[in-house]
């Protein structure tokens, strides 16, 4: 049995879940008290979260709401990418929250390094925004799982076609 197995190190989110924590944060804004006269605004793009509100102080309990609700549906908090508050007209504040996803050449290498360092039969290779990671033995690509989710990437990591 001289077969390889391989698995991919990947940065995603579930985008369904996203859109689900967006909508429930937004109906909770609208809901509580010490929010619903500030005309604050939620909205979800592409890449992007919108957020327009009345003050630096409504934005910060913005941010509170959006990570619960993400955490509560098993989003990780690294997706967010918080931009600078900027002034929108009428006296309010408006801040995109870049959405990450995929893995820089960057901390591919740095992921494709460790391994190499600390596993030697095993082959690490950059495909993309992914890290595809191949080995003969199962125990082996198992150890590298557990000692990936050890280190502490700027970006969230899923292991995907473990085969």
């Amino acid at each position: 049995m001289a077969s390889n197995y391989s698995f991919d190190v990947v940065s995603d989110f579930d985008r369904q879940e996203l859109v689900n924590a967006v909508d429930q944060a937004i109906r909770e804004i609208n809901s509580r008290y010490d929010l619903k006269d500030t005309k604050t605004t939620v909205e979800l793009g592409e890449e992007v979260i919108t957020v327009n509100t009345d003050s630096e102080f409504t934005l910060e309990s913005v941010h509170t709401i959006l990570r619960t609700k993400a955490a509560k549906r098993n989003l990780s908090q690294k997706i967010f990418e918080y931009g600078k508050p900027e002034s929108a007209s009428g006296n309010r504040v408006r801040q995109e929250v870049k959405l990450k996803k995929g893995i820089s050449q960057e901390i591919g290498k740095k992921i494709t390094k460790l391994i190499r360092d600390e596993f030697k039969k095993v082959q690490a290779s950059i495909q993309g925004d992914a890290v595809r990671i191949s080995s003969k033995s199962k125990d082996e690509l198992q150890q590298i799982i557990d000692r990936l989710k050890q280190e502490d990437f700027p970006v969230a990591l899923q292991f995907t076609n473990y085969r």
